[in-house]
């Protein structure tokens, strides 16, 4: 492919990590936006690469590929994807829905069946908390808003959705990965992201300074979160969990899934 590929990254800190070094490099041209965005984006081919929710990969064209070895995802508590509630899971009859991640809605809906044994009413709004448990005995709210939403102090319970996942199927669970169209990404390409993501490992508390340059108290946080509550390796273990959540999705109605999974060739494409 000829000329820079068009990025589109997911603007929470979860992310960052996988886009070191990418802002200045001429080969890309990076653009950052909420995780459904960047779906929408990459559907209507307005960008050639979408860090995009997990589970939109099989909502685009047949032929995605998968950029492999990166991705953002948990084995455990994930401290920014949460349900909240004053109730116990099982009496949850309605829950407000953060939507700017649609893996994490997807997840909200499998959990609900698998977990707790309900199905509850979905009711999209803006994640505002207050505002969700006024219409809603649960809400789900992601990212950085999650990670930093003090649910003690607002008195309900925190139900961390990567915890429960693990807990219910031993494995990790994956958010978001690179995907794109067959051709877009080179061998070299694909090395580029991967070395961008070790980098970024390699490098947290910069990543962390970075993105939260006047609060030091939140950069200890964005650190810890980053070491302790993210993973960033798309490998077997997480591979597995990204299928068998994709099997449970299809069980729940919300996506089809033929057990396959399409990779750029780390040796050829």
């Amino acid at each position: 492919m000829t000329g820079r590929i068009r990025l589109g990254a997911v603007e929470y800190l979860n992310a960052r990590p996988l886009v070191y070094g990418l802002e200045t490099a001429s080969r890309f041209a990076l653009r950052f936006d909420v995780p459904a965005r960047c779906a929408d984006l990459l559907h209507a081919n307005e960008i050639d690469l979408g860090l995009i929710p997990s589970i939109e990969y099989l909502r685009g064209p047949a032929d995605y590929r998968i950029v492999p070895s990166v991705c953002v995802g948990s084995n455990g508590p994930v401290a920014s994807v949460a349900l909240y509630t004053r109730r116990e899971p099982r009496d949850l009859r309605s829950i407000a829905l953060d939507t700017t991640s649609r893996t994490s809605v997807a997840l909200t809906r499998v959990i609900a069946r698998m977990a707790f044994g309900i199905s509850p009413s979905l009711v999209p709004m803006a994640p505002d908390l207050t505002s969700m448990l006024a219409h809603a005995d649960g809400a789900l709210i992601i990212g950085d808003k999650a990670l930093f939403l003090d649910h003690e102090a607002a008195g309900v319970t925190k139900i961390d959705l990567g915890a429960t996942w693990t807990s219910a199927t031993g494995l990790p669970f994956v958010y978001a990965f690179w995907a794109g169209r067959p051709g877009v990404a080179s061998v070299d390409d694909v090395r580029r992201l991967e070395q961008a993501c070790h980098d970024g490992q390699t490098h947290r508390a910069e990543v962390a300074r970075g993105y939260y340059p006047d609060d030091v108290p939140r950069q200890a946080v964005a650190e810890q979160y980053l070491r302790d509550n993210i993973r960033h390796s798309l490998d077997a273990s997480a591979i597995e969990g990204l299928q068998t959540f994709y099997r449970y999705a299809a069980e729940n109605g919300l996506v089809e899934f033929d057990g396959a999974l399409r990779f750029y060739d780390a040796e050829r494409d």
